[in-house]
């Protein structure tokens, strides 16, 4: 089962360099990201502050999240579009800190991942955590000025503002009890500042091609 774990900070590019490498290695996709993203939509939806950990958790613990390509499914609804909007942003990092909520999540993605027969994740603590036997594990990063940047040119904002909520996701990140942020001991690191998308996927999927030729003789 071969799977590449893809792993690093906020706004570094993991979805869309992820989406690629799934695309030129021909393996399933699964954003870890966008599925914390639909506990923090639900729980908004139903009224439940980010601070209620018994609240999210229930939430985590039945939510229905499928994937179809790059669509993201909640509970039967195309939600890809909703999970990626600024007040979803804002909370995010706080309910993946969160150890049972991380524990249900982490349930799924590894049914996911087993039922496809390997994949291309990307997510926080995959690498270290979800899927440590992985094929493949990047650290993929870039300057935070580069993070806010990107973010800016896709999804609009002012680019101070962003730049605070990218340093804050981190702060929190990386102080985290559960999984906080850190590569894993034998993880590829990629700095993708300065770099076009093509160039980080071509780093990684000749690692993952030369992985697989170590492996296999």
């Amino acid at each position: 089962m071969a799977v590449i774990a893809i792993d690093g900070p906020a706004g570094a590019g993991k979805s869309t360099v992820a989406k690629l490498v799934a695309e030129a290695t021909g393996l399933p996709y699964l954003d870890t990201g966008a599925m914390y993203r639909c506990v923090a939509l639900l729980s908004t939806r139903t009224g439940i502050d980010s601070s209620n950990e018994s609240g999210v958790a229930a939430i985590a613990e039945s939510i229905d999240i499928t994937f179809k390509g790059v669509q993201c499914w909640m509970n039967g609804e195309d939600v890809s579009q909703e999970i990626r909007s600024a007040e979803i942003a804002s909370i995010v990092s706080i309910i993946a800190a969160q150890s049972p909520v991380r524990t249900a999540m982490r349930t799924q993605q590894q049914r996911w991942i087993q039922q496809q027969g390997g994949g291309v994740v990307e997510g926080r603590d995959i690498g270290t955590v979800v899927f440590p036997n992985a094929e493949l594990k990047v650290f993929l990063t870039a300057s935070p000025e580069e993070r806010a940047s990107r973010r800016v040119d896709q999804s609009g904002g002012d680019l101070k503002e962003i730049a605070f909520n990218i340093a804050e996701r981190d702060r929190i990140d990386s102080e985290r009890v559960d999984s906080p942020l850190r590569p894993a001991s034998d993880a590829v690191m990629v700095d993708s500042t300065g770099l076009s998308i093509t160039e980080v996927v071509d780093v990684i999927v000749d690692h993952f091609t030369h992985s697989l030729e170590k492996r296999h003789g």
